[in-house]
């Protein structure tokens, strides 16, 4: 029995700045941005939106009813938490009207807790073939204004939905994993941006890859050559590049130009969104299946999962045949209508967010356009909208 994704669909935010506008304005060169970091936009995240709302929006326009009777775990890995005791899940699970027998659960280890989520679905589905998981990457990356790792920022949701004889990818088995005590990004409780060491975290990067890659090749007698394209996750596209080029010498001169090419696809659209932390390596597999005209029922995919502090792990997976019937065709369409904001306005949504206090607050919302909205806050509880009911 075959388990895997069996749909997966991406939501972010209705707005997005230019990064040639952004590094003109923080008196950079734009090839720094757009050439040296490899992102041309970023998402603006409005007030009115989190990781509940953002995850909400990702799941709902893939789900049928028959996909909702069916889910019974329900998890959502993200660095973004909203509360230090009640899972994000259970919000989540709230608004898309989800029976009550589920598990709903929130999972953290910076970036890598949407594969965790990931394995543990597929596992539960193992045991469980007539069921079906719900598994949610969604964050917004914040490292401040005018900081090194301002550019690196960005958000969004890409939710999966997995399920036994999937229609996009069948996920093996078999992984590699590698766990360790590092302090490359961490972010304290009294924080809501990120503290980075980034030339420490490209490095840390770049041998996680290497070390869990050649570890699955070793565990599973496998030959680099049989994998037809490698997947990264993309905190911004050029440290993906950089980890690709690092295993180019593993394989022929041939084979390393169909992983470049694919690898271009897979960027593609976290070049228009940024960071999404926990969402990130599921949005560049998106990204190669929307993109990528040259893929075909049974290549074999590589998907690098990495989370600073730091854990990574590399797993293999086959691409089914009805794999367009699971996917958000419509996605680049949706990302071509965002609506261009300039940087003051990107800076007032930065500094918009619901506040870390306990009073009574209410966000503006009359321009956000999608379904799941961030009211604001009452008697210390967040106040969530579903605009359909």
């Amino acid at each position: 029995m075959q388990v895997g994704i069996d749909k997966i669909h991406f939501a972010t935010s209705h707005l997005y700045v230019d990064m040639t506008e952004l590094a003109r304005q923080r008196g950079q060169a734009p090839d720094k941005f757009l050439i040296g970091i490899g992102q041309s936009q970023m998402a603006v995240i409005p007030p009115s939106q989190d990781l509940v709302t953002l995850a909400a929006n990702a799941a709902y326009p893939m789900l049928t009813a028959e996909d909702a009777a069916a889910i019974d775990l329900v998890v959502v890995g993200t660095e973004s938490g909203i509360d230090h005791s009640k899972a994000s899940a259970i919000y989540v699970a709230r608004l898309l009207g989800l029976n009550r027998r589920c598990r709903t659960i929130e999972m953290k280890e910076a970036c890598y807790a949407g594969t965790a989520g990931v394995q543990l679905a597929s596992d539960h589905v193992r045991v469980h073939p007539d069921k079906k998981a719900l598994v949610i990457g969604a964050d917004v990356a914040r490292y401040g204004l005018n900081t090194p790792g301002e550019p690196t920022q960005g958000g969004g949701a890409v939710a999966m939905l997995i399920s036994a004889n999937p229609r996009v990818l069948a996920i093996d088995t078999e992984s590699t994993v590698l766990s360790q005590d590092v302090m490359d990004f961490w972010r304290p409780p009294y924080r809501t941006e990120a503290l980075v060491d980034g030339k420490y975290s490209s490095n840390i990067y770049i041998d996680y890859f290497q070390d869990v890659f050649k570890g699955y090749l070793e565990q599973t007698g496998t030959s680099a050559n049989a994998f037809d394209a490698l997947i990264f996750h993309l905190p911004y596209t050029k440290m993906g590049l950089k980890a690709l080029r690092s295993a180019l010498p593993m394989v022929s001169e041939t084979q390393q130009q169909r992983w470049i090419a694919h690898f271009e696809a897979s960027r593609k659209l976290n070049r228009l969104v940024g960071n999404l932390y926990t969402g990130s390596l599921y949005l560049s597999l998106l990204s190669l299946l929307i993109a990528d005209p040259n893929l075909k029922a049974g290549d074999r995919l590589g998907l690098f999962s990495y989370g600073s502090g730091a854990e990574g792990e590399f797993y293999g997976a086959t691409l089914q045949a009805d794999y367009q019937q699971g996917i958000d065709l419509g996605l680049p369409q949706r990302l071509a209508r965002r609506q261009r904001v300039d940087v003051s306005a990107y800076e007032d949504c930065f500094n918009g967010q619901l506040a870390w206090q306990p009073a009574n607050q209410t966000l503006p919302t009359h321009n956000d356009p999608h379904r799941f909205i961030l009211t604001g806050q009452k008697d210390q509880q967040r106040q969530y909208l579903d605009r359909c009911n």
